[in-house]
């Protein structure tokens, strides 16, 4: 069964900083693309990150550049977000998710696996 656990959501004030954690138990994560997505109360999903199976490469949504950042640990089947100067506008569930069989996360349905969120509240 393939299982995603997101932790490391919390409260934290405007220009603070969190670290996300997604973990794979059973399957490497280097099998697949990877991608951060958020979703805040009463909007739609939306891709943070995504960084392919193929290279390696992470690509970012416009408005989390230079503030966020993914990482690896391939040893603990991990993946990162850094997230810095975290704005009020930063508050939502935070989802990771993988696909198997390309090298995009757009469109959300797109991803094969989700892990349950983690919450991160970004106070003003």
């Amino acid at each position: 069964e393939v299982q995603l656990v997101e932790s490391g959501g919390g409260l934290v004030q405007a220009g603070g900083s969190l670290r996300l954690s997604c973990e794979a138990p059973g399957f490497s994560l280097n099998d697949y693309t990877v991608g951060w997505f958020r979703q805040a109360p009463g909007k739609e999903r939306e891709g943070v990150s995504c960084t392919s199976k193929t290279d390696g490469k992470t690509y970012y949504t416009d408005s989390v550049k230079g503030r966020f950042t993914v990482s690896s640990d391939n040893a603990q089947n991990t993946r990162y977000l850094q997230m810095d100067s975290l704005k009020p506008e930063d508050t939502a569930v935070y989802y990771c998710a993988v696909q198997y069989s390309d090298n995009v996360c757009s469109p959300p349905d797109a991803m094969d696996y989700w892990g349950k969120g983690t919450l991160v509240t970004v106070s003003s």
